[in-house]
């Protein structure tokens, strides 16, 4: 079986929008309150809350007059909402995850429909008090509905993520040929190397463009006046500012990632440790805006669709300061020096240039490598908590 997501716009009515708000907000008290209550049962038995022990506490509590109003909310959207939290319980054991937090209705909301979703025309057709609400599908929904995920973004809009299930199976591609390294830098958001030629794809410093017009919606968000209603249409001015930064970027990388996976069938880069470098205060603003993780992760899910892959090295490997021609490494190589000749063979480096032939190259070696038992060609143990789930071994 195939699984895979289509996220739609949603455009509901004035009594649809307050249908929204009574679930969302009766998600968001459920969370909470069963967040608070895995805590004070951990803190007095030593033991958390199983989901079935969750769902076990809510017909008391419509019953009770002070939360009756639960009522209103469809009984399988606070189900999933017990199913989430004690998914987010193993994902911190595990270490996938950090400790579930508390949620806030000044922030994204959210609610899941598990099952009886469906497509009547361009409409969706949702169980419970929603009913049909319009919908923009700019895709067929080719597959069983299983999950549909509503959300409202901070700037009033409305999506529908839907989870779709259809038969078939993903071709593992066999060949190896077209391999090509990257790596990932801000000057340059992205420089490749296929084995014949390098190419550089420019930073479009989304948030630099935007920065004027950021600052002037923040600007008179902060002259308004606590909870007046001028802030609250302010606070949506500085929303969509923000939701535009996004798309734009997110637009960006998904053209960038789709042009790379159709052409290669195996992707090297470095597993970088962004949380670690955004700490320097100086390049914090400018890392962010790139999105290095986001689009590993665009590389990483468009490749496993087609049955490619994709290789991450060791974050500590010296890409720069190797010499891609004759292997010599220098000691130092500050981040001001754009590029440097090899003391060892005279070989004059473009800084980053050299970075992704070295990644290419040290991305063969794993390849070739990993069909032993080497922790080295496993990635060894640098990959961090909250990273991906290796599938080297899987493809090969």
């Amino acid at each position: 079986m195939i699984h895979f997501s289509v996220k739609i716009r949603l455009y509901p009515t004035k009594e649809q929008v307050v249908t929204l708000a009574q679930h969302f907000g009766c998600a968001r008290w459920w969370w909470n309150y069963a967040l608070n209550k895995c805590i004070e049962t951990y803190k007095e038995t030593g033991k958390g809350l199983t989901r079935s022990a969750m769902n076990s506490m809510l017909p008391k509590l419509k019953k009770e007059v002070e939360t009756e109003w639960l009522r209103e909310c469809y009984s399988q959207v606070l189900q999933s909402v017990s199913l989430n939290l004690s998914r987010a319980y193993l994902n911190f054991f595990a270490g996938r995850a950090r400790y579930p937090r508390f949620k806030s209705k000044l922030r994204k909301q959210s609610i899941q429909y598990p099952q009886q979703v469906k497509q009547i025309g361009s409409n969706l057709k949702f169980p419970g008090k929603l009913g049909i609400v319009k919908a923009k599908i700019h895709r067929p929904l080719d597959g069983e509905i299983k999950t549909v995920t509503v959300s409202m973004t901070s700037s009033g809009k409305y999506y529908a993520s839907v989870w779709l299930e259809k038969e078939g199976t993903v071709v593992v591609s066999n060949t190896k040929e077209n391999i090509i390294g990257i790596d990932l830098g801000i000057k340059d958001f992205a420089i490749t190397h296929d084995g014949n030629k390098t190419s550089k794809y420019g930073n479009l410093r989304h948030l630099a463009k935007h920065q004027k017009n950021l600052k002037r919606k923040q600007q008179k968000l902060a002259r308004k006046q606590l909870g007046s209603n001028r802030r609250n249409k302010a606070k949506k001015l500085a929303a969509r500012v923000y939701e535009r930064i996004s798309n734009v970027r997110q637009d960006f990388l998904h053209k960038l990632s789709r042009k790379i996976v159709n052409n290669n069938q195996v992707v090297v880069v470095e597993n970088l440790n962004v949380k670690g470098m955004v700490r320097n205060h100086k390049l914090a603003k400018a890392i962010s805006d790139c999105s290095w993780s986001k689009f590993i992760n665009f590389l990483d899910y468009k490749l496993s669709q087609e049955g490619k892959l994709l290789v991450e090295i060791d974050r500590f490997f010296p890409s720069s300061k190797t010499c891609s021609n004759c292997h010599y490494k220098v000691d130092k190589l500050p981040l001001d020096i754009r590029d440097w000749t090899c003391p060892s063979c005279g070989t004059h480096h473009d800084r980053d240039e050299n970075a992704a032939i070295n990644i290419r190259a040290e991305g063969i070696r794993i390849m070739q490598t990993s069909l032993g038992t080497s922790d080295a060609a496993k990635g060894g143990n640098v990959r961090p908590k909250l990273g991906r789930v290796s599938r080297l071994g899987d493809s090969l």
